[in-house]
């Protein structure tokens, strides 16, 4: 069930900068709400997030090879932790 929640580490050059300051991203489902993924977070990993911010991913139409395509768009969570709290395995 909180798996179906948080769907991946959202790994970007942005989101490896952010852990620096203790804010990891995650892709999570798109009717996921603040308080669901903060539980999540705390049952998978086992640190309760200070802060939850939610942001969505528009979906995008590409050009690929010369032939249209479409990138799917998303939702993405950003999860603060207190100081000294980490998340290792990502």
């Amino acid at each position: 069930m909180k798996h179906d929640i948080i769907t991946r580490p959202h790994i970007t050059e942005k989101s490896t900068a952010l852990s620096a300051q203790n804010a990891y991203v995650f892709e999570v489902a798109p009717r996921a709400t603040k308080n669901e993924i903060a539980k999540a977070v705390e049952s998978i990993y086992g640190v309760k997030p200070v802060r939850v911010n939610v942001t969505k991913i528009p979906a995008k139409y590409v050009l690929v090879r010369g032939r249209p395509g479409h990138k799917p768009g998303g939702k993405k969570a950003i999860v603060y932790l207190k100081e000294g709290d980490k998340i290792e395995n990502i």
